[in-house]
């Protein structure tokens, strides 16, 4: 039970707000656990026979109050389903399931005077409605990036319900858009929470290494009013730090201080305890310091150059299939990657669940954090453009204090036009207004050669500060093409090939020239790692990927049985021939 905002006398209202930063620094109920379901094909929950929205829907939660009421559903008498989770791998008959599935959860609450009550959802697969108490609170589009209601005027003492009906049902302009190599998992597949916050309260917090030389560091807030006069203390106990500040009429306040912190890196993943005080309320977080750069052809981090020694993770559990969604799950997939020998991943190809991105920091694994703009999006389409913006600035929003994120990506594999050019190089302008600490990027897509020449031209090299691209030589190539190939790639920057690899299915052993052998995989791997030696400015790779992962795609009975099999391990964790060649290779790097 959680003591929470008070109810109003006045009339309800629910507000959808911008993302409270670091949701783990409050106090909360964690609304995690078993939820009732109702699977509805045809969204009579939702709509009448006229498809149009009725007032007697499933959100309701309606019971009946005489024997002759007709109401055709019952939350309290449908199964339960674990949350946060995915309905494809909990209930087998919703295996490829796209369509809409409602979620009902009751909790008990005790309303308090002078706080304010969050609904946070860590993420929802795709499209969702949220009824608290058979009110509408709001409506959100994107399955992996976070949302927050102020749902404080709603609640009442004693129980209270929540509905979500969820959607992920795939649309031509949706983010991603139809087709997608990878499962398209339903459901709350993140973590629920209610956050109780004081009325005013720090909506965002920034504190960032802005320098080396003389080591700067900045320090920024908002609140969640336009408030002037609120006294916000920052404390690194450490670092011997202790400042403060107020905050003028836009709620806003910042300030720059001398300090000599160890530098996050791999090696030394060194993060401090910081303590910001709003007024009387005090909340702590776990921040690290660097600088990242470029140079030439080179990434700094801290000034020195790196090679970012990388592999690709999809967001699925290590043994099987289902969406990851734990700190356990974060910490496997990382151990995997540290045993490659990588200091580095790309969450593809959409940002990943907040205990990965934490646990990698901890581990001093750095990252690359991406949109899916992935593949054909509907370049044209403004709401298309507003989604993938609302994301990117989510994301963003989340993890902006996270030192190991070094690359924000914009895109994978998009066709070139002027309008994909348009359309992305607003978003990278966005993401450097957001964030001008980090890296931009993209993956970007090599399709041909002539005599055995790639050469790399797109003109989104102006927005980007790292030119990325994706490249299957032996795979989606000739087997034997990769010994032959040189690289012209006509830009001053950094290159990072952010994906290379091909198939194989464990235990299935052959000729290094057979399909599918795990010989095969391994003599790609040793004949990629060659050719990319060649390769002027070759600062980092993650190939793809780091294991075997779900894809309606992929449907080669015997063989893929629905699984992209292009991982180092199994769906189910073991270590296929090219892990060692890969292991080598960044041995000696």
């Amino acid at each position: 039970m959680l003591m929470v905002g008070a109810m109003l006398p006045q009339a309800w209202a629910a507000e959808k707000l911008p993302l409270i930063q670091n949701v783990n620094a409050y106090e909360c109920l964690l609304l995690n656990g078993e939820w009732n379901y109702i699977v509805d094909v045809q969204e009579e929950g939702y709509y009448d026979y006229r498809m149009k929205p009725t007032q007697w829907g499933f959100f309701q939660n309606a019971k009946p109050q005489r024997p002759e009421d007709l109401i055709e559903y019952d939350f309290d008498k449908s199964p339960t389903m674990r949350i946060p989770g995915d309905w494809n791998t909990q209930d087998e008959r919703l295996f490829f399931y796209e369509g809409t599935v409602w979620f009902k959860k009751s909790f008990q609450a005790v309303p308090m005077q002078d706080y304010r009550t969050l609904l946070y959802f860590g993420a929802v697969n795709y499209d969702c409605h949220v009824w608290v108490n058979g009110k509408e609170v709001g409506h959100h589009v994107g399955g992996f990036t976070p949302f927050n209601y102020d749902i404080s005027d709603l609640l009442i003492e004693g129980e209270n319900t929540i509905i979500v009906k969820v959607d992920n049902k795939r649309h031509a302009e949706d983010v991603p858009t139809q087709i997608f190599d990878w499962w398209n998992y339903g459901g709350i597949t993140r973590d629920v929470k209610l956050i109780k916050v004081p009325p005013v309260y720090l909506e965002d917090y920034n504190l960032q290494l802005t320098s080396l030389e003389g080591r700067r560091l900045s320090f920024s807030v908002k609140l969640n009013k336009p408030e002037a006069d609120h006294t916000v203390t920052l404390s690194i106990p450490e670092l011997k730090i202790k400042k403060t500040i107020k905050t003028a009429a836009d709620g806003t306040a910042s300030v720059n201080m001398k300090a000599k912190p160890q530098l996050w890196c791999p090696e030394n993943p060194k993060r401090y305890q910081v303590d910001i005080t709003l007024d009387n309320s005090t909340i702590g977080d776990s921040i690290g310091f660097r600088m990242i750069e470029t140079r030439g052809k080179q990434i700094l981090l801290n000034g020195q150059p790196i090679f970012l020694k990388g592999i690709s993770i999809h967001e699925e559990k290590p043994n099987g299939g289902g969406r990851a969604n734990s700190t356990e799950d974060a910490h496997t997939l990382l151990s995997w990657a540290k045993e490659l020998g990588c200091n580095f991943v790309r969450l593809a190809h959409y940002p990943h669940n907040e205990y990965m991105v934490r646990e990698a920091e901890r581990m001093g694994i750095l990252v690359w954090s991406e949109i899916p703009c992935y593949w054909t999006i509907a370049w044209k389409n403004p709401k298309t453009y507003e989604n993938a913006c609302n994301q990117l600035t989510d994301m963003i929003s989340r993890d902006h204090n996270r030192a190991n994120i070094i690359i924000w990506s914009i895109a994978n594999e998009t066709p070139h036009s002027a309008e994909r050019d348009a359309f992305l190089s607003r978003l990278a302008k966005q993401a450097r207004s957001l964030d001008s600490t980090r890296l931009i990027s993209m993956a970007m897509e090599v399709t041909g050669a002539s005599n055995y020449v790639n050469r790399l031209n797109d003109n989104m090299n102006e927005y980007v500060d790292v030119v990325s691209f994706n490249q299957y030589i032996g795979w989606y190539r000739d087997v034997n093409d990769a010994p032959k190939m040189t690289w012209e790639i006509p830009y001053d920057k950094p290159v990072i090939i952010s994906e290379f690899g091909g198939g194989a299915k464990f235990g299935y052993h052959g000729a290094k020239n057979q399909r599918w052998t795990e010989e095969f995989q391994e003599n790609l791997y040793r004949e990629n790692t060659a050719m990319l030696d060649k390769i002027d400015g070759l600062a980092g790779t993650t190939p793809w990927i780091l294991k075997d992962f779900r894809s309606p795609r992929r449907v080669l009975p015997g063989v893929q049985d629905y699984y992209n099999r292009k991982g180092l391990f199994s769906d189910k964790g073991e270590k296929k021939l090219a892990f060692y060649v890969l292991k080598q290779w960044y041995e000696g790097k």
